[in-house]
Order: C-alpha cells, then sequence, then structure tokens
C-alpha cells in the first residue's frame, strides 16, 4: 500500500476522524501494512504492546483463552476498525489476543507514533476514551450473558443479531451464514461444540430453524425474539 492509500483507510477510523490531510499523511507514512492468513495470530495476550492495529481488509477477533485451552470471543471487527488501542496508553501488556477470521490486510501504528499524535491532537485521546467506553459496555453484557442466561438463550440472541444485520429476506425466511465452524460459534456465546450442535437441532425441531451446514433460514424470527424476552 502507498502512504496516500493508507491515508485514505485511517481516514475512515473513527479515532482518527476530523485529522487534517497533513496530519493523516504523518500517519499514513509511518504505518506498516501486514498481511495475516486466515486463523494467523496477530498478538497474543500477555505479549508487550507495540502499537495498534486498524483493519483495511478482512476481519480480527479478539478472544481470551482460559487455562483450559477454551476460548471466549470478545468482539470481531471489520474494516475501519481500530484495535488494541488500550495497552498502547497504559503501557501494559496486550490484555486479549487477536487473530486473523479470514485473509486479513491491518495497518500497524507504534506505540510511539501514536502516543506522538495524541500529544499532538488531545481530540484523538477523547475520541478513544468513546470507543473505550462502548467496548466496556459490550464487555459488561458479555458478563451478564455468560452469568445470568442459558446457552439456549445465548444461541437465540446470536442468530437474531446475524438475522437482522445481515440476513437475507428468501420465501422460506431469512438466510444467514454462520461461522466457519461451530467450535468458532461456540467461542463467540461462551459455551463448547456439543452445546451449539444440541441447540441448533432443538430449534430446528421445533420448526424455528432450517439448518443446512453453515447455511441457516430463521424460518420464525419472531418466535426467536420471544425466547430473548421470555428469559427477561
Amino acid at each position: 500500500m502507498t502512504p496516500v492509500e493508507c491515508g485514505r483507510t485511517l481516514a475512515k477510523v473513527p479515532i482518527f476522524s476530523g485529522l487534517t490531510e497533513t496530519e493523516l499523511g504523518f500517519l499514513a507514512q509511518r504505518a506498516v501494512p501486514r498481511q495475516y492468513a486466515p486463523g494467523e495470530v496477530v498478538f497474543a495476550e500477555g505479549q508487550p504492546c507495540a502499537g495498534l492495529y486498524v483493519v483495511e481488509r478482512g476481519h480480527i477477533r479478539i478472544f481470551k483463552t482460559s487455562p483450559g485451552g477454551r476460548e471466549q470471543v470478545l468482539t470481531i471487527d471489520g474494516p475501519g476498525s481500530s484495535v488494541a488501542e488500550v495497552p498502547v496508553f497504559d503501557g501494559g501488556n496486550y490484555p486479549a489476543s487477536g487473530a486473523a477470521v479470514d485473509s486479513a490486510l491491518l495497518l500497524f501504528v507504534s506505540k510511539q507514533d501514536f502516543q506522538a499524535l495524541c500529544l499532538a491532537h488531545p481530540q484523538v485521546t477523547l475520541k478513544v476514551l468513546r470507543i473505550v467506553g462502548a467496548r466496556l459496555r459490550r464487555l459488561v453484557e458479555i458478563i451478564e450473558e455468560l452469568s445470568f442466561t442459558t446457552v439456549r438463550h445465548r444461541l437465540a440472541s446470536f442468530l437474531v443479531r446475524l438475522a437482522r444485520q445481515e440476513g437475507k429476506r428468501t420465501p422460506a425466511g431469512i438466510e444467514i451464514l454462520l461461522p466457519a465452524s461451530q467450535q468458532e460459534l461456540a467461542a463467540q456465546i461462551g459455551t463448547v461444540r456439543e452445546l451449539v450442535s444440541r441447540n441448533l437441532s432443538r430449534f430446528q425441531a421445533e420448526g424455528l430453524l432450517i439448518v443446512e451446514g453453515r447455511n441457516v433460514i430463521v424460518r420464525d424470527l419472531k418466535a426467536l425474539e420471544a425466547e430473548l424476552e421470555s428469559a427477561q
């Protein structure tokens, strides 16, 4: 990528919106494009933070891993997202791991360059705080879901969210595409693959879904939404 292309990408990132072309150019000349294959680790939990990343193409998932190897996905970020701002500020290690979901192109911005930008433009710091606040709210939601809801409820919530955001209407219902594997889906909703498979089968037996591998038809979105209301 050329510095001009990097600048166009950085301009789409919320924390960099409002910067002048000169300011974006300063950052773009220092940003380093890095390619990642599907599943490749971008940074690991506990590693010293060298800088933050901006997603140009593809997706990156942020996750925690238990001592037993079980994963909990915290978020999946796509093009235009920035990742790992917090440890850039506090000087600590990466608090979670990041890995490419698909073929991804990221821009790496070193800790030193980003801190220099924040010192020169305090509004960038305020924008980061807003993003961190939104992520904190999402983490609280994840804790609540894991603590107070069943796997059935969390799966229904995931399916409803996917249907609303990415679903395609067909004569049979709303078509959605599940993650690449049930193991990945389990990591996103905080459970194990066997329980994902069991609950998908139950939803299908109840006539709410048609499941064909990763392709799922949500036949009755209102009934799935009612699952969420009944768990309140």
